[in-house]
């Protein structure tokens, strides 16, 4: 008997727990929860062999045994996945952290890890014969999202805040996307998508009001334990607008964990928020299980700018489940950082990566991080999106004109 290519069985309710078929066109259940991918976890196990997964293609695709796809001919791909996993030695001396990485999810196509929601979602929705999408977005995941419904030959439609990041626009627009801003915020793009989707049809593919595109940033997770040979890290920290990106990464450690690869995980998550957009952190320290509509919601970080996710109460699940934390910095010490662990690693990173790096240096300082731990950052995007948050103080010389540099003479004898 020939293996299947995903060991999905089903699709489940993550509030009443009701079942769906992961092979029929489906949104949310019946009543209004997210759908979440289940798997045959030892149909899984059987047909992965975790000691030579380094001879599959290096794309998220290597783990589709827990992926939702049936057929391999639907991959919609543009080389997403297997981003560096990287030592910050000089980073990690400056905080106080002798093991620090950062996982720099700006290598993937469109910049950001937006990507690997894209190529779950779009290869789901291909295979199930979906032609057109609709995505409410902060920029990002609209490009994402846009530029690989091009790659699959279907029409998307994005609806993003007009004072959203001018690059994403021209991703969208570029993708041949039908564009539209609103004049408000995500939370109000998401009331236009759904209207089209109720008037006219079309999928609703909003942040976890379809069942893939966590499946896809759960492959973040996947990828972390495969490059510490499958030794779990004591703390990932992930920036946290939406939150789909922290809960895919717990919900690998956790099926993992069930297949026997990794054991007694102990890493704690930590959710790291803007100041000026903190839904989820501040239901985090009241001990609630979801979080209220955070008013006037502005940050630098604009893919953290999500007033009220619809995932909140999984992302506060994943932070209880761990004995993980929340925190939020504000848009100061996000900027400082960012040009700081530029200054030290040479890695130019996005405001929403360079706010997770702040929120580690809190909790350091606060004592839930010991200076021991092994601690893993995500950057979920290159600050190469994000041009107007960089100063440039440069000196503009005429032809001819001399540089005088004061060179400081070694003090060593």
């Amino acid at each position: 008997m020939a293996k299947k290519f995903t060991a999905i069985e089903r699709l489940e309710c993550s509030l009443c727990g009701k079942s769906y078929d992961p092979f029929e066109i489906q949104n949310l259940c019946q009543c209004g929860g997210s759908l979440v991918a289940r798997y045959d976890l030892e149909e899984a196990k059987e047909n992965m062999d975790k000691r030579n997964m380094s001879k599959r293609v290096l794309s998220p695709w290597r783990y589709h045994e827990l992926l939702p796809l049936r057929d391999p001919r639907n991959i919609v791909t543009l080389g997403e996945g297997m981003t560096p996993l990287l030592q910050m030695k000089h980073l990690g001396e400056k905080l106080g952290l002798k093991d620090l990485m950062i996982k720099n999810e700006g290598m993937n196509p469109t910049g950001t890890f937006k990507a690997r929601g894209a190529t779950a979602g779009v290869s789901k929705a291909k295979e199930l014969g979906i032609e057109s999408v609709t995505v409410p977005t902060n920029g990002n995941a609209g490009a994402a999202w846009a530029t690989y419904a091009a790659r699959a030959g279907m029409e998307s439609y994005i609806i993003m805040p007009r004072n959203g990041p001018e690059i994403a626009r021209k991703e969208i627009t570029a993708a041949g996307s039908h564009a539209y801003l609103v004049d408000g915020r995500i939370t109000d793009a998401n009331v236009i998508s759904e209207q089209l989707n109720q008037d006219y049809g079309i999928f609703n593919a909003a942040t976890l009001k379809e069942p893939y595109r966590l499946e896809g940033k759960k492959t973040m997770g996947l990828e972390i334990m495969e490059q510490l040979d499958w030794e779990p890290p004591d703390v990932i920290a992930f920036p946290t607008g939406g939150g789909v990106g922290l809960v895919g990464i717990y919900k690998a450690i956790r099926e993992l964990n069930e297949m026997g690869w990794i054991h007694d995980s102990k890493t704690r998550m930590v959710c790291v928020q803007a100041a000026g957009c903190a839904p989820i952190t501040e239901a985090w320290e009241k001990k609630e299980r979801e979080s209220v509509m955070w008013e006037e919601s502005d940050t630098v970080a604009f893919g953290m700018n999500v007033p009220k996710s619809k995932g909140d109460f999984m992302v506060l699940e994943s932070l209880y489940s761990s004995g993980g934390y929340a925190t939020s910095v504000d848009d100061n010490d996000i900027l400082s950082t960012k040009q700081m662990i530029t200054k030290e690693e040479g890695l130019f990173a996005c405001p929403e990566g360079s706010s997770a790096v702040a929120g580690i240096k809190k909790l350091l300082d606060q004592g839930f991080i010991d200076p021991s731990d092994k601690v893993i950052v995500l950057n979920t995007g290159s600050g190469l999106k994000y041009p107007d948050t960089v100063r440039t103080l440069m000196p503009l010389l005429q032809p001819g004109d001399e540089i005088s540099i004061e060179i400081e003479e070694n003090q060593e004898s």
